[in-house]
């Protein structure tokens, strides 16, 4: 994805060429014509923002696989969680590299033991969802997994604890003390 001229992309188009993937193939191994990997997205400034609205796409990619787990996770049912998951990566709807990613990661640590629920934003869903709101897209599904990243770096949730004390005074529901969270939550 880059931006410019016409004529200043045909100037670097040698090193674009050297840099995009290898050209996919069909069934019988034959390479596919066209330009995979690569597109002249419009003038300068285009190349970047496409791949800003891609990064952003793949944030809500992430969180959906990672949702997807969890759930698998949650429940008595499921007795081979990562064969499942390697099980979507041949002939569904959802497979991709980042779900052969996902695999290859429950291939080292089958249950993530070894591995904290922090997920860092690098910028460019936050800047997707800037841009979102500034154009007036609707974008809740990109806006989402950006929020879940920033509840990620959250031991205890401030919103959630002014949720449960709000529970706890307009309905008698019960509230967990501070001492009996830290007793139930897992070594």
């Amino acid at each position: 994805m880059v931006g410019g001229t016409a004529e200043d992309v045909a100037k670097v188009q040698p090193v674009f060429d050297a840099l995009k993937p290898p050209a996919p193939t069909d069934e019988s191994g034959q390479e596919v014509p066209g330009d995979a990997g690569f597109v002249h997205a419009g003038p300068v400034g285009a190349g970047h923002f496409s791949k800003m609205v891609h990064n952003g796409i793949e944030y809500a990619l992430m969180q959906a696989y990672g949702e997807g787990y969890e759930l698998l996770e949650a429940v008595d049912l499921i007795e081979d969680v990562p064969g499942v998951i390697k099980s979507w990566t041949q002939g569904t709807v959802i497979r991709s590299w980042l779900l052969d990613l996902l695999v290859r990661a429950l291939e080292e640590d089958p249950s993530l033991e070894r591995v904290r629920g922090y997920a860092e934003d690098s910028g460019e869903g936050r800047w997707t969802v800037e841009q979102a709101i500034e154009n007036a897209v609707p974008m809740p599904t990109i806006a989402a997994s950006l929020f879940a990243r920033f509840s990620s770096r959250q031991e205890d949730s401030p919103t959630m604890k002014a949720v449960a004390a709000l529970r706890n005074q307009f309905g008698g529901h019960a509230v967990r003390a501070v001492q009996q969270a830290e007793a139930e939550r897992p070594a």
